[in-house]
């Protein structure tokens, strides 16, 4: 973990302050409990070739404890002790069986916002031509009409001061938790979505939608389409798959009902974790044959390779990217508003360091502005503040922004088809190097990246909503 680091600049009036948190790693171990003979007691997920019955629930309980199913998926969530694994999947119902997998969504850097001046638009819209500067939104669409579900932390207590209530669905926000080393059962807490005190949520929140800078209105990729928040990781900003499976279905099974049958649905998940989950992977294949759009971050581990689901080739992955024009001038702290990002190619762009790089069996799609994104983030429950993010989790978002502009145009687009519009439209990154200004007052530094970090490059909304049919 990386250490905590704290500054201030006495000419502000808001809360001031910066903390540093490594991408999607978690703070010590997980607990785990044991059985009488002193065997480790985990979460084991358990995929059957069709929806169980009471003999094989019967069959799986002698080997632990079943806490729950998912029978969308025919899924069986089970509490036993890890050496009964290769017994459970040697059953012959069983067609994929692994522990519950752990699900992380920290940002990498969380620095407070220093110059509150500025426009409606900040950087990273104007990277993706979504904005311009001094001139607002540059393209007809607003996501209208289409949802999206954030799957991630929930929200703040203070959320209504960020978001106009009627964007956020509360009538289909849902909260999940257990799994994993806890309880094994996945449970679902009422309210405890808007309850959230991690900020992850939010901030992530925010791009799609903009927000209030405390009643300045700030642009967001979607301002217009409306948030299902759903909590799938605790307050400590992680969680299990089979709760992000519990997520994936309940937004699925949304979009396959009465309730939102008749609309455009896109899930965004600003989270990951080192394998891919068979349960997990099942409803995201659900889903995506409902006609959800599935998008999810990279992961924030470098050459250590991309984190899963987002690696999984039918999800659209999204890389962090950022621009050249970060602090500078020397002293121009605002620049996030008062400045033009020119889009004339990628000598203009690069891709940050701490984004996960592609290896052998992974899938990257595409990038998008994921260093130096600001948007609401507390450190302190219901203090009103705004900081800088930094993480593919900040980079998600706008894709998933931008796909709900693409549904807006047409909804019936389907998953395979978003994805090839997003990367055939993109401003190609080739391998290379930039100078960039890491901090304030910091002299620049060079960042470089080769060819499997950037997928098919920097999405642009103008041109992919110009090739959507």
């Amino acid at each position: 973990m990386r250490a905590v680091r704290l500054w201030s600049i006495a000419a502000l009036t808001l809360v001031v302050g910066a903390c540093e948190r490594s991408g999607d790693r978690i703070t010590g171990a997980p607990r785990l409990s044991a059985d009488a003979s002193g065997t480790q007691n985990i979460g084991i997920n358990v995929v059957l070739r069709a929806a169980p019955t009471a003999a094989q629930l019967a069959k799986l309980g002698a080997y632990g404890t079943v806490s729950g199913t998912l029978p969308e998926i025919n899924a069986v969530l089970l509490r036993a002790s890890a050496d009964q694994l290769p017994a459970i999947r040697a059953l012959p119902y069983v067609v994929a069986a692994n522990p519950d997998a752990e699900r992380k969504g920290a940002p990498v850097d969380a620095v407070s916002v220093s110059d509150f001046a500025g426009g409606l638009n900040t950087w990273d819209q104007d990277a993706i031509n979504v904005t311009n500067f001094r001139v607002g939104r540059t393209i007809a669409f607003d996501g209208s009409g289409v949802y999206v579900g954030v799957l991630d932390t929930g929200l703040l207590d203070s959320w209504r001061q960020y978001f106009p209530e009627q964007r956020i669905a509360t009538q289909f926000a849902k909260a999940f938790s257990g799994g994993g080393q806890n309880q094994g059962e996945v449970s679902e807490p009422p309210n405890q979505w808007e309850h959230d005190q991690n900020s992850h949520g939010t901030h992530v929140t925010s791009t799609i939608l903009g927000y209030s800078l405390l009643g300045t209105s700030i642009n967001g990729t979607a301002p217009l389409a409306t948030v299902i928040p759903v909590k799938v990781l605790n307050q400590a900003g992680f969680g299990w798959s089979s709760m992000i499976a519990a997520g994936i279905l309940h937004v699925a099974n949304l979009k396959a009902s009465g309730a939102l049958a008749g609309s455009p649905v896109v899930i965004n998940m600003s989270l990951g974790g080192p394998a891919l989950d068979a349960v997990e992977k099942a409803a995201i294949d659900l889903a995506i044959a409902r006609g959800v759009i599935i998008v999810a971050s990279a992961g924030n581990e470098g050459e250590a390779g991309m984190g899963y689901p987002g690696a999984y080739a039918p999800v659209i992955s999204v890389a962090a990217s950022g621009w050249i024009g970060e602090w500078q001038p020397l002293g121009n702290n605002s620049w996030w508003v008062n400045r033009d990002v020119l889009e004339t190619g990628a000598d203009n762009f690069y891709v940050t360091d701490f984004s996960s790089r592609q290896k052998a069996g992974q899938d990257l799609d595409i990038a998008a502005p994921g260093s130096w994104v600001v948007g609401p983030f507390q450190l302190q429950s219901g203090n009103i503040s705004y900081f800088f993010l930094g993480g593919t989790s900040m980079s998600s978002p706008h894709v998933a922004g931008i796909a709900a502009l693409m549904l807006q145009k047409n909804a019936g687009l389907l998953q395979a088809k978003v994805e090839s519009i997003l990367e055939r439209t993109a401003i190609r990154l080739p391998a290379g190097c930039r100078l960039v200004r890491p901090l304030p007052g910091v002299a620049a530094q060079e960042i470089c990246w080769g060819d499997d970090a950037t997928g098919a490059g920097l999405v642009r909304a103008d041109k992919a909503l110009a090739a959507t049919p």
